[in-house]
């Protein structure tokens, strides 16, 4: 193999590499996990007072709830269909190697 296929090879490892690293789906389901983490744990410690505001109702668990199903929905998403980028023959627009 010569060594120019060697780098674009190891190019497109790296390349790989990033996008997983930089895919919005993480950032986003992390913060939504995480916030709702915070925000349930707030509703589970709420008082009496705290929901008489609310009229009743435990807007801050069911909110935190929700948050986290959003957040961990982002996070399987990026599990079951990760981000493949594109190839250096699809980013110059010149025809790749023949499968074999």
């Amino acid at each position: 193999m010569s060594d120019y296929q060697h780098e674009v090879e190891e190019l497109e490892r790296e390349s790989a590499t990033a996008a997983r690293l930089f895919d919005v789906r993480r950032i986003i389901g992390g913060l939504f996990a995480v916030y709702g983490v915070i925000v349930t744990i707030a509703g589970i410690m709420a008082s009496e007072a705290d929901l008489k505001k609310a009229q009743d109702i435990n807007i801050n668990l069911w909110t935190g709830l929700g948050m986290l199903a959003l957040g961990l929905f982002f996070l399987a998403w990026m599990q079951l269909r990760p981000a493949i980028p594109p190839t250096v023959d699809e980013l110059t627009g010149e025809p790749g190697p023949p499968a074999s």
